[in-house]
């Protein structure tokens, strides 16, 4: 049995530029999917899995970031006074232990490598999470727990995977795999948004991570590619020759692309359909919004 992962990293400096003018004055990650904002999933994800220690890698505009996840006694104490003790427990669930969540300011763009990088003397000779807020994932057993439970037991380097249609593989990091054991697949290679026809499998690698210090040691040696960035799968492609021993993990779920606005639009749509209190008055919306469409044409 394999020590589990109990710390990770959470990407957050990009600017959401595909979101302007929104992203103006709001980090993307505050954006909110239904009633909660997309980083209270991944932070939701990450305790499911047993994640102790979140590590923030910013930038300049994301001190909301800081304050969404400080406690507001003000507004508990007027939610306690009226009673509404339900907000008041949902509340409660963005509130962070004292000295959980540490943050790590990334001076400028560099690529997802670079942003990793920037979080190494926090995680010291242990594996590490690294989780993308932009890929919402529905599960019912959460994706990073997933994960975590099937790393227990084989180790290594872990990227999350999931199947797409083999014109769309030119848009992903794709998996070469060398064994095929079901959920778990060894890999033997991985090219980055291969051209048309190409891709070694249909395996594409998402938002979701567990990786063993030597991969920031990797990126220690890694020097710039195009743009002036330094990329995380770089340094996973030079762990499988070095050591062989990177994984791909087929998790069971739907992953949403958030970093996109028709993802986010579909999120917001699966979302909503899935909560109780919203599914009947929004399906019959829907039905209504379709049925017009339909006669309008």
């Amino acid at each position: 049995m394999k020590k589990r992962v109990t710390k990770a990293i959470f990407p957050v400096a990009g600017l959401g530029t595909r979101f302007l003018p929104a992203t103006k004055s709001i980090p993307k990650e505050i954006m909110t999917l239904v009633d909660r904002p997309l980083i209270q999933y991944a932070i939701d994800e990450a305790r499911a899995a047993g994640i102790k220690d979140f590590i923030f890698v910013t930038s300049r505009g994301k001190s909301a970031l800081e304050d969404y996840f400080d406690n507001a006694p003000e507004l508990e104490n007027q939610l306690r006074k009226k009673g509404k003790t339900d907000l008041l427990e949902a509340l409660k669930t963005t509130n962070m232990e004292s000295g959980a969540i540490a943050y790590i300011r990334q001076h400028r763009a560099m690529g997802l490598g670079h942003t990793v990088w920037c979080a190494r003397r926090l995680l010291g000779n242990e594996s590490f999470a690294v989780i993308l807020p932009d890929d919402v994932i529905a599960a019912e057993t959460p994706c990073l727990q997933q994960m975590v439970e099937a790393h227990a037991e084989i180790g290594g380097n872990m990227v999350a995977a999931m199947e797409v249609p083999a014109a769309k593989t030119s848009a992903y990091g794709v998996l070469d795999i060398k064994q095929d054991m079901g959920s778990v697949v060894s890999v033997k290679g991985m090219v980055e948004k291969p051209a048309q026809g190409t891709a070694p499998s249909n395996l594409a690698v998402i938002g979701r991570y567990i990786l063993t210090p030597a991969i920031m040691d990797n990126l220690n040696k890694i020097k710039t590619g195009a743009g002036g960035e330094v990329q995380l799968t770089d340094a996973i492609a030079q762990e499988i020759a070095n050591s062989d021993n990177v994984y791909g993990f087929r998790f069971r779920g739907q992953r949403f692309d958030c970093g996109s606005k028709a993802g986010f639009l579909q999120a917001t749509v699966a979302f909503a359909l899935g909560r109780d209190d919203l599914r009947d008055e929004f399906s019959q919306y829907l039905g209504d919004l379709m049925a017009a469409r339909n006669a309008a044409e």
